[in-house]
């Protein structure tokens, strides 16, 4: 029998956005339980939840200090089981997000093995003396700016951070690190999850090495400087690969599944390597979240990743927490040309995920400086504005205060065209009645396994075929007539001619 992750679409809430349900202006998680009918009525597969755990949020929750409870602004361990309950009676799954390559600095971990170079937890975190000239032992940088090493005066040595100082590196060749956190993962499996993103697993192995990375091979346009190397040393190590083994032999004693996603680096190749050779389930890769939308560009990026995948599966994403909202960045603001895109994500041979309120078309948020809140976007401003964008809160209802997601202030601002696409605005005919027919619909088809070939097709048309279903999307400018299969296979928002419009698409059956 099928896997149910095998096609499945899931659903990412970005929990301190999706609704607030006392007042405070930050979205938690007995607002989530209050959503899930409305997550069900999509007819999603499963939720993944961003993370809620115990944090200083300082990068909003991916900087961990216990990753064993929830944290107050977001509700209790017993919020959460009630929210996992009316999951499971609704049928849907539930992925929760799992930081394993860092933590916070006010982890107590992390606590004890800053104090000294001695102890149980000395080296749980990855230390390296200065150079000789005080300088940091690399050439190693920050994702988010910046040195990856900051100094500390109590051991006198440096430790690394990929991201944030913040959120010091674990020293996963330490048996006993990867230990304690597959006892993290151990713990909330027990509590009823189905299964887990795995956050940058890509990061969660070092060089022991230290050896400094050389640059890149093509030195890209970019404010961020880490992009102008080549991350084969601070990150991408082969090491991690036994670790995701241990890590499936736990998820498959639950039956659970896992997602892990990998950002930057050889996306495609690390991809087949994690999700081959019973390792983790799906990868989820930044090849179409930074992609600029073009059909040949997509053509190119899919056939490549299913031609390296081997025997692993992905996990496709056009959209989420990290990335410009999906309607602005390919859909140039165009209703048409995004409902396109949007529904291209449920076709391509893989899972899918589906960000909160890309269902309804909602475009990317011009945060003022001023409320900006994002570190990364503080260090790039203003040629990087940072995620705020993409993050603001979902509008609920066009006639309340806030388009309905709190009654307090919110977390950041919620846009007015954002509100005039709230849920209860979105009539037949809207972004969200044609997601809801078209996940309707695709129940119907058996798509789950079935192979994806690309066809011939002109500029700006991507068409393909899976099984007995031939799939046309014009995402170019302009009109073109095609010669298609002529029975309709009854897809929901698909063109009933042979002239697409720019934005339009179509799916036909071949009969065979």
């Amino acid at each position: 029998m099928t896997r149910w992750d095998r096609g499945a679409v899931i659903y990412q809430i970005y929990p301190r956005s999706f609704y607030d349900s006392n007042g405070d202006g930050i979205g938690d998680l007995n607002g989530i339980t209050e959503k899930l009918d409305y997550v069900a009525s999509l007819g999603v597969d499963a939720v993944w939840i961003s993370p809620f755990f115990t944090s200083p949020m300082k990068d909003f929750g991916y900087d961990v200090s216990d990753p064993r409870d929830v944290d107050p602004i977001f509700g209790t361990l017993e919020d959460f089981d009630r929210l996992v309950a009316r999951a499971h009676a609704l049928d849907l799954k539930v992925l929760i997000d799992q930081v394993l390559s860092h933590s916070s600095d006010e982890h107590p971990w992390f606590a004890e093995s800053r104090r000294s170079r001695e102890g149980p937890r000395a080296d749980w975190y990855v230390w390296a003396d200065a150079n000789e000239d005080g300088t940091p032992p690399n050439n190693w940088l920050s994702v988010f700016g910046g040195s990856a090493w900051q100094w500390e005066t109590r051991r006198e040595q440096y430790y690394l951070h990929n991201f944030l100082a913040s959120q010091p590196d674990y020293n996963l060749h330490n048996p006993a690190v990867r230990e304690a956190l597959l006892a993290d993962v151990r713990f909330w499996l027990d509590r009823g999850v189905d299964g887990f993103r795995l956050d940058a697993i890509n990061f969660a192995f070092h060089d022991t090495l230290l050896r400094s990375n050389p640059p890149a091979k093509k030195r890209p346009k970019s404010v961020n400087p880490h992009n102008f190397q080549e991350h084969v040393y601070g990150s991408n190590r082969p090491e991690v690969l036994d670790f995701l083994a241990s890590l499936r032999a736990l998820f498959d004693a639950y039956d659970a599944t896992s997602v892990g996603e990998i950002g930057g680096g050889d996306a495609i190749r690390l991809a087949r390597d994690y999700t081959t050779n019973r390792r983790l389930h799906m990868s989820y890769t930044f090849e179409l979240l930074n992609d600029d939308g073009a059909a040949a560009s997509i053509r190119a990026r899919v056939q490549a990743q299913l031609d390296a995948i081997e025997d692993g599966w992905v996990c496709w994403s056009f959209g989420n927490h990290d990335v410009p909202r999906l309607r602005s960045r390919w859909g140039a603001d165009d209703e048409a040309m995004s409902r396109a895109y949007l529904v291209l994500s449920f076709c391509l041979r893989g899972a899918c995920c589906l960000y909160q309120g890309d269902e309804l078309g909602l475009t990317e948020a011009d945060v003022p400086y001023e409320r900006i809140v994002d570190p990364y976007g503080k260090t790039f401003w203003p040629e990087f504005k940072g995620r705020d964008g993409c993050r603001t809160p979902m509008p609920w209802e066009g006639d309340a205060l806030h388009g309905g997601f709190t009654s307090g202030e919110p977390w950041l601002p919620v846009p007015l065209d954002h509100v005039a696409r709230a849920v209860d605005r979105q009539g037949a005919g809207s972004t969200l009645a044609l997601v809801r027919a078209f996940l309707a619909w695709r129940r119907t088809q058996d798509l789950a396994e079935a192979p994806l070939a690309f066809e011939e097709a002109p500029d700006g048309v991507l068409r393909f075929t899976r099984g007995a279903l031939t799939f046309v999307f014009n995402l170019g400018g302009e009109a073109v007539s095609l010669a298609l299969p002529p029975e309709d296979a009854g897809a929901p928002g698909s063109s009933d001619g042979t002239t697409l419009a720019s934005g339009a698409f179509a799916v036909r059956r071949s009969g065979k």
